[in-house]
């Protein structure tokens, strides 16, 4: 049985092989719906100064996500890709909506909880599923910030245009990248509990987060970081690649 770091090794060197196939990574700072995007897919962000410590050289990856897990549920790559950039006209140009992206809310959290935000720009972030204009503008200079550390984050993605479900390719391989990458310490990956593989650097923003499991995965996400993973992903996964 291969080990976690081996599963990490190859894990990496498939998203090598991502980019090449891809033409190199891709930043939000500079992408727009009119490239050329799948209609569904898997993301895998990367963070200036977020290294790879053990598995080897290069970016290590900080968040994975997908789309439309549940049945019937219509939304793109691109258009999920656009929730995490933010807005980039009208009113509240440069800024967004974290309440539409739980990406924006985790960093929105640890920028202000690092910086010590005054409390009527962070008293109400992320409470409830709207927010008036009074609110929205009041946020607007945190949202601001939200969308420049974003969007300077290079990103892959691999194509699964798969049926909306929670049974869907998209979600197996989301949910078994984050289990590999996550350094959750009751899990580790697989049977080795408390192996501590590529954590985050002593300055990595997630280390602010106000969740947890941002701050003990080394990840931004919450969801599957101590459910462990099966290797046998790294085959799906490698499959899909090959057919870019």
């Amino acid at each position: 049985m291969r080990s976690r770091l081996d599963n990490l090794r190859r894990f990496y060197e498939l998203l090598g092989l991502l980019e090449e196939n891809l033409g190199g990574p891709r930043t939000l700072e500079k992408a727009n719906g009119k490239m050329d995007w799948p209609r569904r897919g898997v993301y895998f962000f990367f963070e200036p100064s977020e290294y790879r410590t053990t598995s080897g050289d290069g970016p290590r990856v900080v968040r994975v996500g997908t789309h439309a897990l549940k049945p019937g549920a219509k939304s793109t790559l691109w258009k999920r890709l656009r929730q995490h950039r933010g807005t980039t006209s009208g009113v509240y140009a440069g800024g967004g909506n974290h309440r539409g992206s739980i990406f924006r809310g985790h960093v929105g959290y640890a920028l202000m909880r690092r910086d010590e935000l005054p409390a009527e720009v962070t008293s109400h972030w992320s409470q409830g599923s709207t927010a008036d204009r009074e609110l929205r503008t009041r946020e607007y200079p945190l949202e601001c910030r939200v969308s420049l550390h974003i969007r300077m984050m290079p990103f892959l993605w691999v194509r699964i245009d798969d049926a909306p479900g929670p049974q869907s390719l998209r979600g197996n391989i989301e949910r078994n990248a984050i289990g590999l990458l996550s350094n959750y310490p009751h899990v580790g990956g697989s049977k080795e509990k408390g192996r501590y593989i590529d954590g985050p650097s002593s300055n990595w923003l997630g280390r602010y987060a106000e969740n947890l499991a941002v701050t003990q995965s080394g990840l931004w996400n919450v969801n599957h970081v101590d459910e462990g993973y099966d290797p046998a992903f790294l085959d799906r996964f490698g499959r899909l690649i090959r057919e870019i």
